[in-house]
């Protein structure tokens, strides 16, 4: 009885450690929480759920979850407290049963007083029986069927046989519900992604001309991660247009490798894109919005484990102080000739350098581009409609030819047209542009001048044909007449003409 009292008196106080250890790690949580974020950094969730109607009976009624959910020391505590009561609860029904049917007295009579015994016989239900400890041991042997040969059922108790039919059942149920706890705690996927890392710090900057927020994941086993994709949500307060207020409202970020899909194939460290554009919710934001604002990005990989099939997902988040804008993560993958093969060298997996990044907005920084397209455009509208194109329209309108003696010029930039300008006359009618250059200004530099420089370029490239032409008749006529007098009477005979066409001016003589 003494075995007793001090076996229940050791699982009372064994109940009264586990709540003193279960309030310390309540307190450990609440003092972690002061750093105000969802995730921790190496994936846990900073949730505690609290005055939860009848959480233990719920927890008891799924036991199996709870007991794998639960940390390995209470795994271990339960594993030898059911073995332990198991063996102590069928030694009592072993010593209870020696006891009713006079085993003990008669062990008793056998070994201090066999004169009382001399004429009797009697048949024990369990044999060598003599106490509690004799039964305790028992009930090891007969749960774990070790039988050393010294105590054994006889045919005399039918309640003997019963209860050593139950209690082998009962061994082989503790020991596969025990055994498929510590299986499932030892291959659960959690474990998994303690092997999947996430950068330090998440970075900003520029890609392709768009700004990209920016984090690395890596995995250092070589067995995949099997259909790995990402995801990525912000989480941060927010006041709808009623006044209601959401203190974490989730924002799903649209991010993939390398920019492009959330489906990695992940072989080596990849960094996550995500590209701020005007869908994005941090595409109000600027480098000093960023210290000041309170979110949290929250960063989720998840896959199929290739060596069990199981699906894990790893965890970690970043604050804004834990961004950094202007920087860009260091390559960490580099080529070995002498093997042949791709290394990677988790040394810099976390490492960055500065790059030159824009500190407003992608707001601000796509209205002044659009700020800056308009005005570009709008000067090179303000030249073509000032004084240039009236200019040409009169000049082009003197005479008409036929569209058979068209001809191009400049290397396809000035193609002759329907309406054409008498050679010379291009270079009379800009000459009060020449005297009078209106200042037209598109990109800081003025434009009519490098107009009227082509101009006459064209005519002096005119006048040059027209007397290389003239100069070919001649030698062919075989006349002796000089190259001047040829090239008089050719303009009397037939003046050559050149044709504009208002659509056809280069554009780069105006930028």
């Amino acid at each position: 009885m003494f075995l007793i009292v001090a076996f229940v008196f050791l699982i009372i106080f064994t109940y009264f450690i586990v709540q003193t250890l279960f309030w310390y790690r309540q307190t450990r949580f609440s003092s972690r929480r002061i750093r105000k974020r969802v995730i921790f950094k190496h994936g846990d969730c900073n949730v505690v759920q609290g005055n939860v109607a009848k959480r233990r009976r719920r927890y008891l009624q799924d036991i199996f979850t709870t007991l794998v959910d639960a940390q390995w020391r209470w795994t271990l505590l339960v594993f030898a407290c059911s073995f332990l009561i198991s063996w102590a609860f069928f030694g009592l029904i072993w010593w209870t049963i020696a006891y009713a049917h006079g085993d003990l007295e008669w062990i008793d009579n056998r070994d201090n007083r066999p004169e009382l015994i001399q004429n009797m016989t009697h048949t024990m239900c369990v044999t060598e029986v003599r106490s509690f400890i004799s039964a305790f041991l028992y009930s090891i042997e007969t749960q774990h069927t070790i039988g050393y040969g010294n105590r054994f059922v006889t045919e005399e108790c039918p309640e003997a046989i019963f209860t050593i039919c139950l209690q082998c059942i009962t061994g082989v149920f503790i020991q596969a519900f025990m055994v498929g706890i510590v299986f499932a705690k030892l291959s659960r996927p959690k474990k998994r992604a303690q092997t999947l890392l996430f950068s330090r710090n998440a970075v900003i900057c520029h890609r392709d001309g768009v700004p990209c927020l920016m984090f690395r994941v890596g995995d250092m086993r070589k067995s995949h991660i099997i259909e790995a994709h990402v995801r990525a949500q912000l989480i941060r307060k927010k006041v709808t247009k009623e006044g209601e207020v959401l203190p974490f409202y989730q924002q799903e970020l649209k991010v993939g490798a390398d920019g492009g899909e959330d489906r990695l194939m992940f072989i080596w460290p990849t960094t996550i894109v995500h590209k701020i554009d005007r869908h994005s919710p941090l595409y109000m934001l600027s480098a000093s919005d960023m210290l000041k604002e309170r979110f949290e990005v929250v960063c989720m990989l998840e896959g199929v484990i290739e060596s069990t099939g199981m699906t894990t997902q790893a965890r970690s988040s970043y604050l804004p102080s834990e961004i950094l804008w202007g920087h860009r993560f260091v390559n960490v993958v580099s080529f070995r000739k002498e093997t042949g093969e791709y290394e990677v060298d988790y040394t810099l997996f976390n490492n960055t350098y500065d790059v030159d990044t824009p500190l407003c907005s992608s707001k601000e920084l796509d209205d002044l581009k659009e700020e800056y397209s308009k005005n570009h455009k709008a000067g090179l509208d303000r030249a073509l409609s000032a004084g240039l194109l009236k200019h040409i329209s009169s000049v082009a309108s003197v005479d008409h030819m036929d569209p058979a003696s068209d001809e191009s010029l400049d290397s396809g930039r000035l193609h002759t047209r329907s309406n054409s300008i008498p050679n010379g006359a291009l270079a009379t009618e800009l000459e009060p542009l020449n005297n009078n250059t209106p200042s037209f200004t598109v990109g800081g530099s003025s434009i009519l001048p490098s107009i009227t420089t082509n101009f006459q370029s064209i005519n002096e490239k005119i006048n040059s044909t027209n007397g290389s032409s003239t100069h070919n008749n001649n030698n062919n006529n075989g006349s002796n007449i000089n190259h001047s007098s040829s090239n008089t009477s050719l303009k009397a005979k037939s003046s050559r003409r050149l044709s504009i066409k208002q659509d056809q001016l280069p554009v780069d003589s105006l930028c």
